[in-house]
């Protein structure tokens, strides 16, 4: 790809990308309690000659972790336990557990993470110096697709946008990747610098014939090496519908917070006496803890205190309402305590229908990808891959002796996999038919050498009578 294709690129789709950008790092402050609450937090100096300013002291901003709140329990909720696959080889499923490797749980919580706070999320997978097969979680923010203009969308090309420290210098350059199906070039140019001057090839690729660095590599995936997976499927982040809801409850709890504060200092009103000066009435009362009244004669001088009542019930029916209305919004699962106790299965599940609905469509994206990515995995190893069946495990509060009597009384009538899927004790379902397989085959062992040993006693026992 030649300088001048890839400042086209980067000129067409980069102004949507930072839009895009700025949404997704909005979303990840929330994520990570950093509410727009918090901002301009540096409170005013209050000025001397105004004596308001010296009683309104307080400047709480208090900010309510709902977004990291909901985030997570999505991703607990399907990725606790991740999905498996099944592509109707045992052998063929196990080598494709072991090259999703050990950081698989890890990696699909990060993916529905990152979904939920950009929309989208993203991996990259791709072949090692030792011809094996890697993967890995990209963050969104650098990724810009380049996608058909038709219904299907395919996926011509990955931007791959990121900075990056030159050792040697210490500046800062901004790497562009570009990946099609067939090859990787990377550009790179100062941060600062002009698109049109600044931008040149960057040559980080080694040849393995003659050891020189070039700008080009070619995978020969035959595809281009990135999934994608969405959010849900209007593509919008968890944070859009829920935000003014959280920008209200922040302020109104912090609002009450500062006024329980200023309320501890006491208001004087001066009665009876004009042309006192106010900033050395409260000078004298903070340096002495006394005042002194000189009132004229026929004059009802004094001071006194002003008492002001807080509206508790209003904003308390104010926050309880956004409250509800944010775990509606965002469809999420409200763990107050008072909503659990002795709950039958159906109580919990209606308590987790809202969230269930939310991970529905998260898992119809998901499932896209990871079949995308089971089917790179099986063209790696040369596996034949024609259909591919996912088991999605729920994780959540359950009644399980509820749940136990079912399964128990299941029996005979379901297969014994779908009583083990569904038993509350059990994990891994092959795992256990394995273990169940492996104590039945001892059981049989010992039962057998139980019968040979009493076999044997039984002959011995013949034996000593025709002897005698």
């Amino acid at each position: 790809m030649d300088l001048e294709t890839m400042k086209k690129l980067i000129k067409k789709y980069e102004p949507s990308h930072s839009r895009f950008v700025e949404r997704t790092m909005q979303a990840e402050r929330y994520y990570r309690n950093e509410a727009d609450i918090l901002a301009n937090r540096n409170k005013k100096e209050c000025e001397e000659e105004d004596p308001k300013q010296m009683l309104r002291n307080a400047d709480n901003r208090i900010p309510h972790n709902f977004h990291g709140l909901m985030v997570n329990q999505k991703s607990a909720y399907m990725f606790t336990s991740p999905p498996l696959f099944d592509i109707g080889s045992k052998q063929s499923n196990e080598r494709i557990a072991e090259l999703l490797g050990d950081k698989y749980r890890k990696n699909c919580m990060e993916l529905c993470v990152n979904a939920a706070n950009a929309s989208v999320g993203w991996i990259h997978y791709w072949e090692d110096e030792e011809g094996g097969f890697q993967w890995a979680v990209v963050d969104s923010k650098q990724i810009i697709p380049i996608e058909s203009k038709n219904l299907k969308k395919k996926l011509l090309g990955v931007l791959r946008v990121y900075d990056d420290i030159d050792e040697e210098t210490g500046d800062t350059y901004i790497i562009y990747e570009y990946w099609d199906p067939e090859s990787c070039w990377t550009f790179r140019k100062k941060s600062g610098d002009n698109l049109e001057k600044g931008l040149m090839y960057y040559n980080t690729f080694s040849l393995p014939d003659s050891g020189e660095n070039c700008a080009e590599y070619r995978h020969g995936s035959g595809e281009v090496p990135f999934i994608s997976f969405l959010n849900n499927n209007t593509g919008t982040n968890d944070l859009k519908n829920i935000k003014p809801l959280i920008d209200v409850y922040d302020k109104v709890y912090s609002g009450f917070i500062n006024d329980l504060d200023d309320i501890q200092e006491l208001i004087f009103v001066i009665s009876g006496y004009g042309g006192t000066n106010l900033k050395e009435f409260l000078s004298d009362l903070k340096r002495y803890k006394a005042i002194k009244i000189d009132a004229d004669e026929g004059t009802n001088s004094g001071v006194s205190t002003l008492n002001i009542e807080i509206p508790t019930e209003a904003r308390n029916n104010v926050l309880e309402a956004t409250r509800k209305a944010i775990f509606e919004q965002g469809q999420g699962f409200d763990p107050l305590p008072e909503k659990f106790g002795n709950q039958s299965g159906e109580a919990l599940k209606f308590m987790y229908s809202m969230l269930e609905m939310k991970a529905g469509l998260t898992e119809t994206e998901f499932q896209l990808g990871f079949a995308k990515l089971v089917r790179a995995i099986c063209r790696h190893e040369r596996i034949e891959c024609k259909n591919i069946d996912q088991l999605w495990t729920r994780t959540c509060i359950k009644n399980d002796t509820e749940q136990a009597q079912i399964c128990r009384d299941s029996v005979g009538i379901v297969s014994r996999k779908t009583i083990l899927k569904n038993h509350p004790f059990v994990e891994d379902v092959e795992a256990e038919l394995k273990q169940l397989e492996k104590e039945e085959t001892e059981a049989q062992e010992k039962e057998a050498s139980y019968k040979e040993a009493f076999m044997d006693d039984e002959a011995g026992e013949d034996g000593t009578e025709e002897d005698e």
